[in-house]
C-alpha cells in the first residue's frame, strides 16, 4: 500500500486561530524494580486491540510500568469519568475532550498541570496544544489525536450509476435524487443516536454555510445573530437531506447506519475518519472512498478537522511520576507513528513528520488541501452555558429532519437558547 509522509506542522497550523482570546525522569530512574500499573481511561471501546498494540511498545521500553487500557462507551464517558473523579476512583491517565469539557475538569482541580512535561513543547506547536491550554499558557493535556469529517461513498454504486463526485451542495442533492431513483438509499444516516445528528451531520456541513472559521468567530464576536440566514441555510441543508435517509431513520442507531453502508444498501454516509478501521475490518472487500462535504455554489469549501483528544493526568493519582514517564513517551514521534497507523483516521497532533500507511487515512488528509479548516462549531465556546449550543443544534437538527419544525424555527431556538447566557447572542435578542 502506498505510504505518504504528512507534515503535521503544516496541517495543524490553523488550530492556533480557532479560539478567541518537573525534572525529567529517565527509564533508568524508574524506582527499585517494583512494577506499577497505570489505568488509562478512554471513550473508544472499539480501539482496545489497537491501543494495546501501542501500549505494548511502551511496556517493552519500561517493563516496570504497565498501562491498562480501560475504556467506557462514548455516550457514558463524561458522566462516568466525573463520578469517578469525584469519588476518588478515576484512572491515572485518561482521554480529555477538547476545549470546555476538559478545561472545566482542570479548573476544578482534577487534572495535573503538565506545562513542564519533557517532550511537550519540543513535539507540539502552540496551535496543537491550544485546545488544552489556558489563557495564561498552562497546559493540562498531552495532545493525542485529531479527526476529520466528510462523506463516505460506495465506488461501485457510483460507477454503475455513472455518478461523479459532486462539486457543490446542489450537485450533491441531484446525485442523491439519481441514487434514490435507482432504488438505492442515498444516505445511511439515522437519528436514534442523537449525537450523530449534531456531530456527524450538522457540524460536518455547517462550516460551508456559515463561512468556516471566520464565520464562526463572527458569531462569537456578536457580529451575527445565531438565527441569521447562514444558520437557517445550514438547518435547511439538514432538511434537504431528509428525503434521502433510510426509511424509519429515527429508529436506526449508529451501528445500524454503519451496517447499511457496509451491506451496500446505501450509496453514501456522512461520517468521520474515526470509523475507517470499522469499515475496513467489517467488509474489507467494500470499495469505498471519501469526499469533502461540498459547499453551496459560489461559497468556499471547508472541512471540519477537529482536535479530538488529549491525555490528562489525574491530580489524585498515586503514581504521578510513572504516569509522567508514560506521557513523555506519548509526546514522541514513535508513539505518534504507532497511533497514526494502528488507528487509521486518528491523526497525531505531533508536529513532526509522520508516515501513514493507510490509503483511506491519506485520502481524508488530502481533503484538507485547498480548503478552509475549522473545528466543530460549538466546541470552543458554546458548550459553556445552559442550554448549551450542542444540545440546541442536536435537537434542532433532529426536529427539522423529522419535519416537526422549520429551519427558521431551529435557528430561532438556537439564538434564543444561547441568549439566556451567552453575551454575543444577547446582543441580538
Amino acid at each position: 500500500m502506498k505510504k505518504r509522509q504528512i507534515t503535521f506542522f503544516m496541517m495543524l497550523a490553523f488550530i492556533v486561530l480557532l479560539v478567541l482570546p518537573g525534572c525529567k525522569k529517565s527509564s533508568e530512574q524508574e524506582g527499585n524494580g517494583k512494577k506499577v500499573t497505570l489505568v488509562m481511561g478512554s471513550w473508544r471501546v472499539s480501539d482496545t486491540d489497537q491501543i494495546n498494540k501501542i501500549l505494548k511498545v511502551f511496556h517493552e521500553k519500561h517493563p516496570n510500568i504497565e498501562v491498562k487500557f480501560d475504556p467506557t462507551t462514548s455516550k457514558e464517558y463524561n458522566a462516568v469519568l466525573r463520578t469517578k473523579l469525584e469519588g476518588g476512583t478515576a484512572p491515572d491517565v485518561f482521554y480529555l475532550r477538547s476545549y470546555a469539557v476538559a478545561r472545566n475538569l482542570y479548573d476544578e482541580g482534577f487534572l495535573e498541570n503538565l506545562t513542564n512535561l519533557p517532550g511537550l513543547k519540543e513535539n507540539y506547536t502552540e496551535a496543537g496544544m491550544d485546545p488544552w491550554t489556558t489563557e495564561d499558557k498552562q497546559t493540562y493535556g498531552v495532545p493525542f489525536m485529531a479527526v476529520s469529517h466528510g462523506i463516505y461513498y460506495n465506488k461501485r454504486i457510483f460507477r454503475e450509476l455513472n455518478l461523479s463526485i459532486p462539486d457543490t451542495w446542489e450537485e450533491l442533492i441531484e446525485v442523491a435524487k439519481k441514487i434514490k431513483a435507482a432504488g438505492i438509499t442515498p444516505f445511511a444516516n439515522g437519528s436514534k443516536d442523537e449525537w450523530t445528528m449534531a456531530e456527524i451531520v450538522f457540524m460536518n456541513l455547517a462550516p460551508n454555510f456559515i463561512g468556516g472559521r471566520e464565520g464562526r468567530l463572527a458569531y462569537d464576536r456578536g457580529e451575527r445573530s445565531f438565527n441569521d440566514k447562514h444558520v437557517v441555510a445550514a438547518f435547511q441543508a439538514c432538511k434537504d437531506l431528509a428525503p434521502f435517509l433510510p426509511k424509519n431513520q429515527e429508529a436506526l442507531d449508529n451501528n445500524d447506519c454503519q451496517e447499511i453502508f457496509l451491506m451496500e444498501e446505501a450509496a453514501m454516509t456522512l461520517e468521520g475518519s474515526w470509523n475507517i478501521n470499522i469499515y475496513e475490518r467489517e467488509n474489507p472487500d467494500l470499495e469505498w472512498g471519501v469526499f469533502a462535504t461540498p459547499a453551496p455554489k459560489g461559497m468556499e469549501e471547508h472541512v471540519t478537522f477537529h482536535p479530538d483528544a488529549a491525555i490528562g493526568l489525574n491530580s489524585a493519582s498515586e503514581h504521578k511520576e510513572e504516569a509522567k514517564i508514560f506521557l513523555e513517551w506519548v509526546t514522541s514521534t514513535e508513539c505518534a507513528t504507532l497511533l497514526g497507523n494502528e488507528l487509521a483516521g486518528f491523526f497525531p497532533l505531533n508536529k513532526n513528520n509522520i508516515t501513514l500507511d493507510n490509503e483511506h487515512a491519506n485520502e481524508f488528509l488530502a481533503l484538507n488541501r485547498g480548503r478552509g479548516l475549522d473545528v466543530r462549531w460549538v466546541w470552543p465556546v458554546l458548550l459553556n452555558g445552559n442550554p448549551d449550543g450542542y444540545s440546541l443544534i442536536q435537537d434542532g437538527t433532529i426536529a427539522v429532519i423529522k419535519g416537526d419544525i422549520t429551519p427558521q424555527q431551529a435557528a430561532d431556538n438556537l439564538q434564543n437558547g444561547l441568549a439566556k447566557w451567552y453575551p454575543p447572542a444577547q446582543m441580538h435578542k
